[in-house]
């Protein structure tokens, strides 16, 4: 990768409380499910994605910021509620596992907005619904049937409660860097959504 582009998405946070809850499921299901090929995801750097870019010329850094404002303005501060487990393509053959949320229509408008704004600079529309969702492991692509078959076990047996709400007031626009022991994500631009009156 050049130094002109780097590989970015955009995501809002989730508070604290809600990402010490999600650590705590991870480590019940990393606790059951020893020795099973899973990269687990780092519960302190989850985030609620809303359109993964990857690679962006860093001309268009400043359009996709100036979407973000455009979009942010319009909206409402909003809520989601966190919990559930999930995984896709499906719960007794996983390949991603993760833990729901509940989104008002605000943030699937909120959502298409920026979708709408980024096809304008050329980028593609998902090819999937979106399903808001936050990835607590992947499965290898190494992973033999059986551990697959396994994950799928546990995780149809495992029961995750609401977790708690988080307030959405921000949208905002991540780098990430490939590292060796995971993703490191700088935050690049946020873009405020205050509450119109």
């Amino acid at each position: 990768m050049t130094a002109d582009v780097i590989r970015t998405f955009i995501a809002v946070d989730l508070p604290p409380s809600v990402l010490d809850a999600l650590g705590q499921i991870s480590n019940q299901l990393q606790e059951k499910l020893p020795d099973t090929p899973v990269r687990w995801v780092d519960y302190r750097k989850m985030h609620l994605t809303l359109k993964f870019l990857g690679d962006i010329s860093r001309e268009n850094i400043s359009m996709v910021e100036k979407i973000l404002q455009t979009e942010a303005s319009k909206r409402q501060v909003m809520e989601v509620g966190v919990g559930g487990i999930g995984a896709f393509p499906k719960m007794r053959h996983p390949r991603v596992i993760w833990v729901g949320v509940e989104a008002p229509s605000e943030l699937f408008d909120l959502r298409r907005g920026i979708e709408d704004g980024v096809a304008r600079l050329g980028y593609n529309y998902d090819k999937y619904e979106f399903t808001p969702h936050l990835t607590l492991g992947r499965i290898s692509r190494k992973a033999s049937a059986r551990d697959v078959r396994k994950v799928g076990d546990v995780l149809h047996e495992f029961q995750v409660g609401f977790l708690g709400v988080a307030r959405i007031d921000a949208v905002h626009l991540y780098r990430s860097d490939l590292h060796p022991d995971g993703a490191q994500y700088t935050r690049l631009f946020s873009a405020e959504i205050t509450d119109q009156e």
